[in-house]
């Protein structure tokens, strides 16, 4: 699959992000959007990453461009760093490391769909050649990023807490763990990687959630926390070290921060329309650069977050030990905490049992071909029939349709279905919702079944 834009960034095979191509987009960005003239460049901890990195430094100087290199960081470190001046954070987030990719950001924030639009109509320019600009390097972006939270949570907000930390090759890893110890947990670090680990914290495989019901056994823990590759997306289980479904961290943190308006997409748990603390609730196409327009033209107090728990604050926030300023890109740090810190003295699955009774389940089939996905897709799009087919291999009956982004059908017994090709990689996904977890898992393997059968 040739790099391409998709729900997040340029994503592509490392093979072909050639330094030329890699180039070829940097020069296009900042020919085309507002940087002020400054870039701050992070990344990942996948193998290829230091070498894209310096191509996109290397291009950006050139091109007289005052270049920041933060290193290693989180996305969402390297965004509130950056913010004032334009971003690049080197990262596939959490696809495979044969595959890598760049986020851009603007001194408004994360690119949108426009300004991908923009990026790719000016690509083949020639070298700017005029005086080169000059390199620098922050190496406190990271530790800005972790006051941030201890200031907006307070260092007791989660003493007496045994948390903990599947490390794996996170790159926010180190800085997590700090986060927590100073808001009073014990951390217990968990299956540290020097090898890249592709976690996807909206799709957790079974032999990960079998580990960590383990771990939490055998050390006793409270929770456990974990991210994605670049550490924009959260992962967070119960005491009993079952996963917390994202968009249920997403929904409880815009309340806990007080939002009162919250844009996510159509895939995210619809529970969220039945909490009374939510005056408007929008639902969008899936991907980041969607659910930021839609919290742009809502305004106001408003929060956005994703079905994999990416949060985005649009608001100048008070956290419960000071103010917590608004970060209108994905993160994983703040829907981490702030779960933790709703639950209370209590177990965090009865913070989650609080909540409206909707449950959702998500995976995927990876390794296919474009064509075969959108062939697919399209005809059940289209073919009333052929929705039938697949939902009668779920027990299901279809009782309505919305198309928003991809293929969501709702069931007369009440379950949604919803396939979707992934904007990111190769694989066809599917998520579900019931009333009950074991009838969401139940479909979700029924229904990936019957899918395989369609390609």
């Amino acid at each position: 699959m040739a790099p391409k834009f998709g729900t997040s960034g340029l994503r592509g095979l490392v093979v072909e992000l050639t330094d030329d191509l890699v180039a070829d987009h940097v020069r296009a960005f900042l020919a085309t959007c507002d940087t002020g003239g400054r870039l701050w460049v992070g990344r990942d901890l996948r193998p290829s990453s230091p070498d894209i990195a310096r191509v996109v430094a290397e291009t950006a100087v050139a091109e007289g461009a005052e270049v920041i290199l933060a290193g290693a960081l989180p996305t969402p470190a390297l965004a509130l760093a950056a913010q004032g001046a334009g971003a690049v954070m080197v990262t596939g987030s959490h696809i495979p490391a044969d595959r890598n990719g760049l986020k851009f950001y603007t001194r408004a924030g994360e690119i949108t769909k426009t300004d991908e639009a923009a990026i790719t109509a000016a690509l083949g320019r020639a070298p700017a050649g005029g005086a080169p600009g000059r390199l620098r390097q922050d190496p406190d972006a990271g530790a800005r990023f972790v006051a941030r939270y201890v200031a907006g949570f307070g260092p007791g907000a989660l003493a007496g807490r045994r948390i903990g930390a599947y490390a794996h090759s996170a790159v926010g890893r180190d800085l997590l763990a700090q986060v927590l110890s100073a808001l009073g947990a014990v951390v217990v670090d968990l299956a540290r990687s020097d090898i890249f680990i592709p976690v996807d914290t909206e799709a957790v495989d079974p032999d990960t959630r079998a580990q960590l019901a383990r771990w939490a056994s055998q050390h006793a823990l409270d929770a456990i926390v974990s991210t994605d590759g670049d550490s924009d997306r959260p992962m967070l289980t119960d005491e009993t070290g079952r996963v917390v479904a994202g968009d249920v961290l997403g929904q409880i943190t815009a309340e806990l921060l007080g939002a009162d308006t919250v844009v996510t997409p159509i895939s995210s748990n619809s529970g969220v329309t039945r909490k009374p603390c939510f005056g408007r609730v929008i639902r969008t196409r899936i991907g980041s650069p969607f659910v930021i327009a839609g919290m742009e033209s809502a305004g106001g107090r408003v929060a956005g977050y994703e079905a994999n728990g990416g949060f985005l604050l649009g608001f100048d926030a008070r956290g419960p030990a000071g103010a917590i300023a608004a970060l209108p890109t994905r993160d994983s740090f703040l829907p981490i905490l702030a779960m933790l810190v709703a639950a209370g003295s209590g177990p965090v699955s009865a913070r989650v049992a609080a909540e409206p009774a909707v449950f959702t389940a998500a995976d995927r089939l990876a390794e296919l071909p474009e064509t075969a996905m959108r062939d697919l897709v399209g005809a059940m799009a289209a073919d009333r029939a052929a929705r039938a087919r697949f939902l009668s291999g779920c027990g299901a009956v279809e009782a309505g349709l919305d198309l928003t982004d991809g293929v969501r059908m709702t069931a007369a017994d009440g379950r949604v279905l919803h396939v979707r090709p992934s904007g990111n990689a190769p694989e066809l996904r599917l998520y579900v919702e019931a009333a009950d977890p074991a009838t969401a898992e139940a479909t979700l393997a029924r229904g990936l079944a019957h899918l395989a059968t369609l390609l």
